[in-house]
This record gives C-alpha cells, sequence and structure tokens, in this order.
C-alpha cells in the first residue's frame, strides 16, 4: 500500500506541475485561483480519485496535486514579468532588472538566474523543513509568532532608510506611504473587483500598475529588444540562491511579509547590483516562500497563503505532530515539481526568446499593455482599471526621479501594519 500511495503521490505531483506551468505562464491567473477551484471542486475530484484509490488518501492526493502546482508556479511566473512586463506578486521587483537583461539581447541570462535561484532554494527549504519543524514545534513558534510586527516594521524601516540621502529618504517614505494607502483601499472588502468573468483581486492591478507598467510605457515607444543570445551555461551559481533562504524562511512563516517584500529587506541589507544575482535572490526567496508554508501549515495549522489554507480545508489536521507520513510525502512531491520547474523554466524562457526574436518587441510590448488592460478588465472589472491607472502614475514616479522602486512594497506592508496595532 506504501509503495502504492507513493506511485500516485508521484502522478499528482506531476499533474500539479503542469496546473502550475500554466497558471505561472499566464499573466493575472495566481496558483491561488487554481487551488480555490480544487477546493470548490473536491467532492467531484474525490469522487474521480476514489476510484482507483483509498478515499483516505484522497486529501493527501489532491493536496500533493496543490504544493506541486504552487511550487512550478513560483519557478515560472518570472517568465511573464520579464518578456511581457506582467509580474506576478513574488516577482514585482525583478521586472526591471529582467526587463534591462531583455534589451541588453539577454533575456535568457535571467531566466536562467531564475531558474537557478528557485532551484537552489527549493532544495534548500526542503531539507531544512524537517529540523525547521522540530525547533519550531519544541517552543520556538510562540516566541517567533509574537515578533510578528515588530518584524514588518523593521522590514519597513530598511526599506526607506536604505535610500541615499535626506531627498532620498523622504522620497521613500512618500512612495511608501502612498503605495500603503492604495493597499489599504485594494484590500477593503467593500471595493468592487468584479470583472466580466468572475471575481477577481485588486492586488493584480495594483502591483502590475506599480512594477509592470512603467517599462512597458518607456519600452513600448523605444527602440526594440535586440536578437537574445543563450550561452547555455550557468554563470550565477548557489550563492545567491542561498542567500535567499533565510529571507524566504521568515516570508514563508510571518504573515505579510510577502516573498516581495523579503526581497526589499534582501535588496536592501545585501546591495545586490548585479541584475543577474538580484533576479537569482527574489526567485529563491519566492519559491522557499511556497515550500516553507507548508511548514508553517504543520506547525500552527494556519494557512499563511492561498495555497496552505487550501491544503488546511482539504487535509485537516493530517499534517500536525512531527515528521508526519502526510508531511513527508509532500515534501517529496514538492521535491518532483522543483526538478520539474527548473526543466520547464528554462524550456518556456528559450521559447519566449525566439518569439521576441520573431516579433517586433515594441509591437509585443504595445501588445503585452492591451492584454493587461483586458485581463484586468476581465478579472477586476471597472475598479481594476482604475486602481491601475492611480498605481501606474504612483510607479512612474521612481522611474522619472531615477530611485528605487523598492518602497512601493509599502502597499503590502502597511496594511499588515495597520491590522497588527488596531
Amino acid at each position: 500500500m506504501g509503495a502504492e500511495v507513493l506511485l500516485l503521490v508521484l502522478l499528482m505531483s506531476l499533474t500539479g506541475a503542469f496546473m502550475g506551468a500554466f497558471t505561472g505562464l499566464v499573466p493575472g491567473i495566481h496558483v491561488n485561483t487554481l487551488a480555490a477551484i480544487m477546493l470548490a471542486s473536491y467532492p467531484s475530484l474525490s469522487s474521480f480519485i476514489s476510484g482507483f484509490s483509498d478515499p483516505e488518501v484522497v486529501p493527501l492526493l489532491v493536496s500533493a496535486c496543490i504544493v506541486s502546482a504552487s511550487v512550478v508556479h513560483s519557478f515560472l511566473d518570472f517568465i511573464p514579468s520579464v518578456f511581457i512586463g506582467a509580474p506576478d506578486a513574488d516577482e514585482a521587483l525583478t521586472m526591471l532588472p529582467g526587463h534591462r537583461l531583455l534589451m541588453e539581447g539577454r533575456g535568457m541570462v535571467a531566466v536562467r538566474a531564475a531558474a537557478v535561484g528557485s532551484v537552489v532554494g527549493s532544495f534548500c527549504a526542503i531539507v531544512l523543513a524537517v529540523p525547521i519543524q522540530y525547533v519550531m514545534l519544541n517552543g520556538a513558534a510562540s516566541v517567533v509568532e509574537n515578533l510578528t510586527l515588530s518584524v514588518v516594521i523593521f522590514v519597513s524601516a530598511v526599506v526607506i532608510f536604505s535610500a541615499e540621502g535626506l531627498h532620498g529618504r523622504t522620497l521613500a517614505t512618500a512612495l511608501f506611504v502612498a503605495s500603503g494607502a492604495l493597499g489599504i483601499v485594494c484590500a477593503m472588502p467593500e471595493m468592487p473587483s468584479s470583472g466580466i468573468i468572475g471575481e477577481g483581486t485588486l492586488l493584480f492591478p495594483l502591483l502590475t500598475g506599480l512594477f509592470g507598467m512603467p517599462p512597458l510605457l518607456e519600452s513600448a515607444s523605444s527602440k526594440g529588444a535586440p536578437e537574445q543570445r543563450d550561452d547555455e551555461g550557468d554563470t550565477i551559481g548557489p550563492v545567491p540562491g542561498i542567500k535567499g533562504v533565510v529571507t524566504g524562511c521568515i516570508a514563508g512563516w510571518f504573515p505579510g511579509i510577502t516573498a516581495t517584500a523579503g526581497a526589499a529587506l534582501s535588496a536592501s541589507v545585501t546591495r545586490e547590483d548585479d541584475p543577474e544575482k538580484f533576479i537569482s535572490l527574489v526567485a529563491s526567496i519566492g519559491t522557499v516562500t511556497s515550500v516553507f508554508s507548508l511548514v508553517t501549515l504543520s506547525v500552527t495549522g494556519s494557512g499563511r497563503s492561498g495555497t496552505s489554507a487550501v491544503i488546511k480545508e482539504i487535509i485537516g489536521d493530517g499534517l500536525q505532530g512531527f515528521c508526519s507520513s502526510d508531511f513527508v510525502l509532500l515534501l517529496i512531491a514538492m521535491c518532483i515539481a522543483s526538478a520539474l520547474g527548473y526543466i520547464m523554466t528554462i524550456a518556456a524562457g528559450r521559447g519566449m526568446s525566439k518569439l521576441t526574436e520573431r516579433i517586433d518587441s515594441r509591437k509585443m510590448n504595445r501588445t503585452a499593455l492591451a492584454l493587461i488592460l483586458l485581463l484586468v478588465l476581465l478579472m477586476t472589472g471597472p475598479c481594476g482599471m482604475a486602481v491601475l491607472a492611480i498605481s501606474t502614475l504612483l510607479g512612474l514616479v521612481p522611474q522619472s526621479e531615477g530611485v528605487s522602486r523598492i518602497p512601493l512594497t509599502g502597499c503590502l506592508m502597511i496594511p499588515v501594519i495597520l491590522n497588527g496595532l488596531l
């Protein structure tokens, strides 16, 4: 029976990997949406899977599919941010360096950097999962939980004070507060976010406007991207990915410290100026966060992300306790997904590079702008379009002033701070 369950976990991991590839490559469709759909259709899925498996392992198998999709999504969601300009929430900060490498004809360098960072971060997180779970279950969890608000405030302070000079810090503060105000408004439950095809999230137009639209608007009127070249080799190494592990663990544990916020902290502390290494660092953080959210769920019983919350609903208390069988099997599913995610990322990057060479990049950027506008309208309606317009105007400020976009992550951190204080 054990071998049969392991084989089914492998098959469900493979299925989830392809689902995660789809959500990662299509702008505006997050893996959380996929997880919510699977939760809604769980009765039908359970009935179908029970036809060739013990009904008792169905929650585990569906969860294996979801965690695999989450991991692979964290690999491939970098591709739209560099080639199309529609960043996922976890890839917002890589938009500018990725696009810069694309305009240098080195788009595949950016892709390989992201793939290496993700795979290094993922396997490091999986290796650390069991010992960290042990430490957290033996008293560390309650101590860390009490530090949540302090950690978020500290990260915010680092983001602001890492700017250079009085003018830079003043501008960073203004950007941080303004983006935070937008984040608060978008988080209000009374804000309408229904689009033509259903209920969306205002986080999509908010992040796309702050981080994605400004570079797209600039490149749509500039010269096209040059011919892309691929040296077919890793010039990054594992170090940036390893650096992202600690930050990714923090982002996976503390609510509100998203991968983007964690990347802002790492960028402020490490001062990583090399675009390839920065991309690898941020990619590692995003994938580590995806893996470590499972550890957090097994320790606290609550989900820190949309996917982990869905897994909680499906698997119940199956992850509770130290190194449960379900926990180990889901880690195995993540290992498989990580290997597949690396392969899929390189393949998708090559495909997008060839497409970039065959199509005028200015036309492609304009098409991407039209696609983003259409997606925002379809998914979030008129309110989403308004959020996109306002956030784009704010996102143009760092570009025009020649300063960092990192303070714009206030859109994610200020709402968490206010929730902790009130």
